[in-house]
């Protein structure tokens, strides 16, 4: 059963339109909200030609992660590619998490880790440390700071001899998503 996401509209062509084009797919919704406003953003409807298969998929999946709507899928699909966006070349800050799993009996790494840390105390926030069993440790490590140099912190940390596995997750500070 497809998921309720009308695409009222979309022009006889099919064509989507950009902010700032005029007709070709990008329509008011009416009733919205006009200029942002204490009560959100502006709402703006658009269509978009995708293949039925395609959209069949989609809705499979974004109905299996708990979404109501296409909408609200898109929303975070957008969100992410504008995340990605600002660690791609964005001049601000970023925030990522930097985790790391080891034996914490391979010599000297937990000091290694610890070190590599403070010199780098301006971008660390904190540091989370979980003793998973008997041998291994999983430290979750927040940074922020200019994306090059929070990827430079992570590939150090995650390249220490003795970690077994290492991830930097990218994210943003918010300020420019709506």
């Amino acid at each position: 059963m497809p998921l309720a996401d009308p695409t009222e509209g979309e022009d006889a062509s099919g064509t989507p339109s950009l902010p700032g084009q005029r007709g070709h797919g990008a329509v008011e919704r009416k009733g919205s909200r006009g200029p942002a406003s204490a009560s959100g953003p502006r709402l703006v409807r658009f269509g978009v030609s995708i293949p039925g298969q395609l959209v069949g998929a989609f809705d499979r999946r974004i109905r299996s992660k708990g979404y109501r709507s296409r909408s609200e899928a898109i929303r975070d699909i957008i969100r992410d590619y504008l995340v990605a966006g600002e660690w791609e070349g964005h001049g601000g800050p970023v925030v990522g998490t930097i985790t790391v799993l080891y034996d914490h009996a391979t010599r000297e790494l937990p000091q290694a880790l610890t070190e590599l840390q403070h010199r780098h105390h301006d971008d660390v926030r904190c540091a989370t440390h979980v003793h998973l069993d008997e041998h291994h440790c999983l430290e979750v490590i927040v940074v922020k700071g200019r994306a090059r140099r929070v990827r430079e912190i992570a590939d150090r940390l995650i390249s220490v001899r003795g970690v077994k596995h290492g991830k930097l997750v990218c994210t943003t500070t918010g300020g420019g998503l709506a």
